[in-house]
């Protein structure tokens, strides 16, 4: 770590500090580990846990986002899911809904896989790249204090968001969401007002 930088986070804290509060906000979980976190900050029914979806966090979010303008969507997955789906960040930035916040969680590693060195790890740094593709507002957090400025973001739509956030590659223990996808589904129906089909 060179002169200057700060530790990377601790990202169940990143993660409950993050969703502490929450009013309106509407979140998608990416495969693994951020699933994990978001369940270890507590069960909602405004989660959308994705399972067995690698690279689709941010379409679904984006996708959500679109169909639900007056609600703020975090999107919280990590950085070898968002690696997996890059093409999903030019197509958000095209379109720029202004109520969407993309979070990677990046430990520069694939979690899920063995811990084996993402791209990031090599110096790509996917602010720049949410920056290139039209993102309003794009940026590297590794402090607390950025955590919590960002929190206070969140509800308010100051426009299309993606925060890249410098977490520990470390593997804290599972706090499994529901794996029924019928239940998950139906229950974030519920949380919109829709009816389960």
């Amino acid at each position: 770590m060179g002169e200057g930088m700060t530790a990377p986070l601790d990202r169940r804290a990143v993660v409950a500090a993050l969703l502490e509060g929450r009013d309106r906000l509407l979140v998608v979980s990416g495969l693994g580990s951020p699933s994990y976190d978001v369940m270890a900050a507590g069960d909602h029914d405004g989660n959308y846990y994705l399972w067995a979806a690698m690279g689709s966090a941010a379409m679904v979010g984006f996708g959500l986002a679109c169909a639900q303008r007056a609600r703020p969507v975090l999107v919280i997955t990590g950085d070898g899911e968002a690696l997996m789906g890059l093409g999903a960040l030019a197509t958000i930035g095209a379109k720029r809904p202004t109520n969407l916040t993309i979070v990677v969680l990046d430990n520069g590693v694939y979690g899920e896989t063995g811990m084996q060195k993402s791209h990031s790890s090599y110096g790509l740094r996917l602010e720049r790249v949410a920056a290139a593709c039209g993102f309003a507002r794009a940026e590297r957090i590794d402090d607390m204090a950025g955590v919590a400025a960002l929190r206070g973001r969140l509800e308010r739509g100051e426009g299309l968001a993606f925060a890249a956030i410098d977490i520990r590659a470390d593997a804290p223990p599972r706090v499994l969401p529901p794996r029924d996808g019928v239940h998950i589904k139906n229950r974030f129906r519920a949380a919109l007002g829709f009816s389960p089909i």
